[in-house]
């Protein structure tokens, strides 16, 4: 499930791509197949390990391009050890809002960018992240959890205050916001709820099959009650 919409940000055979915090890997899977040289990058051993695998395994069935690269790194989104301007695109999705110190990440974002590079960031957006913190408490305060309820306007305007252009923005996953709802009003761990396990299983069925119908209708959802906001943007020195 992709948040970042390619179509949007665009990529060639052999950019560098950073993926901070990249977690499981899903973007950067994607940037791979489209022959990127991709820097997974995140906080968690575990993940990296498990994002290395599928990446060796992607090699293994022939679906990485001649001109795409992998490798991990583990470390810090706040002191990231890579030179001033690595980077050609640099991916952020769901990782902001977990960081205290969001304004030292967001620097480190951009020091690393290439002047004329891309970037993508993506937070919960504002009044559905807002509705699950109401309903729950585990859900935002657990070890690793949400530390803030972003607005779009304030993030924009920290990443323009560092030199960024933005390009564009949009709002993603409106069929997640009732989803996650739901497992805050009934328990984040409850799991076991028959209505949690009959919409988590439209959700699989629909990002297996993705049918005209549910496909349709989040595209027409997203700007009304899309689960994440996403903005592009361009660094300009």
């Amino acid at each position: 499930m992709l948040t970042v919409d390619f179509n949007r940000f665009t990529l060639g055979p052999g950019m560098t791509v950073l993926d901070v915090g990249c977690g499981q890997g899903r973007h950067s899977f994607e940037a791979l197949r489209r022959g990127a040289d991709v820097t997974a990058f995140d906080f968690s051993q575990s993940d990296l390990d498990e994002v290395q695998t599928m990446f060796d395994a992607m090699a293994a069935e022939g679906q990485v391009p001649a001109s795409g690269a992998y490798r991990t790194v583990r470390g810090d989104a706040r002191a990231m050890p890579f030179d001033d301007a690595s980077f050609e695109r640099v991916i952020a999705s769901e990782v902001l809002e977990h960081i205290v110190e969001d304004d030292a990440a967001i620097d480190e974002i951009v020091r690393v960018t290439k002047p004329g590079g891309l970037v993508a960031v993506t937070v919960p957006r504002y009044w559905p992240e807002k509705i699950c913190w109401a309903l729950s408490t585990p859900y935002h305060e657990v070890e690793g959890g949400h530390v803030r309820i972003n607005k779009a306007s304030e993030l924009v305007g920290k990443l323009e205050k560092r030199g960024l252009t933005t390009l564009g923005t949009h709002h993603a996953h409106a069929l997640h916001s009732p989803y996650w709802w739901l497992k805050c009003a009934v328990g984040v761990d409850n799991d076991t709820n028959p209505a949690v396990k009959a919409y988590h299983r439209m959700l699989v069925w629909d990002m297996m099959k993705a049918p005209a119908l549910t496909r349709q209708a989040e595209k027409a959802l997203n700007p009304v009650m899309g689960k994440s906001f996403v903005v592009y943007l361009q660094k300009q020195y």
